[in-house]
């Protein structure tokens, strides 16, 4: 059988979940929680975790024994020319141009994304040969324009930042997948591990979590639960979901039944 891989961009990947690097009590949680997932790649806030600064405790230096790859993003910029600025210094200080775009529009109470800002940046990023990764709303038609832009996946959000909420839209995920052909990773308001599998279902390419893994009373324990719910949703959604009745059907046949 072959393996079912994620393309995104140039790379290739045998796991769909990606995990954060944020609100974990220390690196080393976040390591074991890394590793415990199994996901290939970490999201990285260049502005608030250290991985340019040698001189200070660098997430970098926890990682350099595993095959784990970093995923910049630009947690906490508010527009264009601010996340722009942000990954050329972050290519030039550790020479990754693979990046999470994340501009946020509200930053008092819903952090949803700034659509308008974050297009105008996926043009420029793109076109000076960054491999961008795109967070957005759960809006098909922004996602399109996205794709249009450059980014080489979309990134709509499942509920708020950090709320935990689920999934609030789940036709909203299959319009997205119907709009574009680049890889659709669902990221921000995943709860719990059944929340992951739902996305898989839906026809997600990918998964991100992270408060769902970083705030949990186990991290580590929540890391492999939601490896495993992510693999089930992806089998479950490439298994194909049965038709949908409005009555009972028996599972075993009635035909040929023996009379008592």
């Amino acid at each position: 059988m072959q393996k079912d891989l994620l393309q995104i961009g140039s790379k290739t990947f045998s796991s769909r979940l990606i995990i954060g690097s944020g609100k974990y009590k220390d690196f080393a949680t976040t390591k074991q929680a890394a590793l415990a997932s199994g996901a290939q790649m970490i999201t990285v806030a260049v502005r608030r975790v250290n991985i340019t600064n040698p001189n200070e405790e660098n997430l970098l230096d926890y990682f350099k024994d595993t095959s784990i790859e970093f995923l910049p993003n630009s947690a906490g910029c508010v527009n264009a020319q601010e996340a722009i600025t942000l990954f050329s210094l972050v290519r030039e200080a550790v020479g990754i141009d693979f990046i999470k775009l994340e501009i946020i529009g509200d930053t008092q109470k819903t952090l949803y994304p700034d659509v308008i800002e974050t297009i105008k940046a996926t043009e420029v990023l793109a076109k000076e040969g960054f491999c961008v990764l795109a967070y957005s709303n759960d809006d098909p038609i922004i996602a399109k324009r996205l794709e249009d832009a450059g980014a080489a996946a979309v990134m709509p959000l499942a509920a708020p930042i950090g709320s935990g909420l689920g999934i609030q839209n789940r036709y909203n995920i299959a319009f997205i997948k119907d709009a574009v052909r680049v890889p659709v990773i669902v990221d921000a308001g995943v709860g719990c591990a059944s929340d992951g599998a739902i996305a898989m279902e839906l026809g997600a390419d990918a998964l991100l979590s992270n408060t769902a893994i970083a705030a949990a009373k186990d991290p580590v324990m929540m890391a492999e639960a939601m490896k495993h719910a992510v693999i089930a949703g992806r089998q479950s959604f490439l298994a194909g979901r049965m038709e949908k009745k409005s009555f009972a059907s028996a599972s075993s046949p009635v035909f040929g039944m023996a009379k008592l």
